[in-house]
């Protein structure tokens, strides 16, 4: 469950070994799948091994080298996959050349989109963003082709819970289509209603302002299944519905608890 407090801050907190154990959702002598909080980020940081996802991974498992076979954003929750060894790592990787992997998220969005659509649009850098990272759906010398496929789950209130299957992975590029499509992700600080509140967040942290604009201290976006189609056959991963989103999802949408538990599966 994502802490809200840890969540304040935009230096990356650290984490506890008993609690790293806890998203653990499968380990091999070649893989260790976690179930990624919306907290955590994935690369060693300056903070020490304990603030970020590859270094308790290293404390964990004892291993000196891990190589992360996918990743996510600091904010996106959900699935992601660190092979111990060079030989997995490579199979794993090979799979991504190939584009023989795919991925489903689950993202909460602004506003009832009412049936599925394929957004087929251009991303690059928006150089008119005072957000260094931002991208933008704009077609210029550096762009690239990004196609996303959302389709609505449930829609109540104002809000939509989609599934979400990215064809292409450009950076940013849910949460750049779906700013596109009018239907932002709830609780974006970069693609939602003001980009500056990212700005603030990198400088004072979590406010009051933000949480009556953003409604979620972060944004509401999931992986919550990969497959890949691997020489010896298809291996598929899962991640159970973020718990952070429960609450959300109950009261401003009137969504049951028994029907998001069998969502991801």
């Amino acid at each position: 469950m994502v802490d809200t407090v840890k969540m304040e801050g935009s230096s990356a907190p650290l984490i506890e070994l008993e609690e790293f154990k806890q998203w653990i959702l499968d380990e091999d002598e070649d893989l260790l799948v976690m179930d990624k909080p919306g907290w955590v980020v994935c690369h060693p940081s300056k903070d020490g091994p304990m603030s970020s996802l590859v270094g308790a991974a290293r404390i964990y498992s004892g291993l000196d080298v891990l190589h992360l076979v996918s990743r996510l954003d600091r904010e996106t929750s959900g699935l992601v996959l660190l092979a111990k060894n060079k030989a997995a790592a490579r199979i794993f990787q090979m799979a991504f050349q190939e584009r023989k992997v795919e991925k489903r998220y689950l993202a909460l969005l602004q506003g009832e989109l009412a049936e599925p659509v394929i957004v087929y649009k251009h991303i690059a850098r928006d150089g008119a963003s005072p957000v260094y990272v931002k991208q933008a759906v704009r077609k210029s010398r550096t762009s690239k082709r990004a196609v996303t496929q959302f389709e609505p789950l449930a829609a109540s209130n104002g809000f939509t819970l989609a599934k979400v299957r990215p064809e292409t992975g450009r950076k940013h590029q849910i949460r750049v289509h779906a700013q596109w499509l009018g239907h932002s992700i709830v609780g974006d600080k970069i693609y939602g209603p003001d980009e500056n509140h990212y700005l603030e967040f990198i400088e004072n942290g979590w406010s009051v302002e933000m949480e009556e604009s953003l409604l979620l201290p972060r944004q509401a976006l999931h992986a919550a299944q990969i497959t890949f189609q691997l020489p010896d056959g298809e291996k598929k991963f899962s991640a159970p519905f973020p718990e952070d989103w429960k609450t959300f999802c109950r009261d401003r949408m009137g969504l049951k608890e028994n029907y998001l538990v069998n969502i991801c599966c």
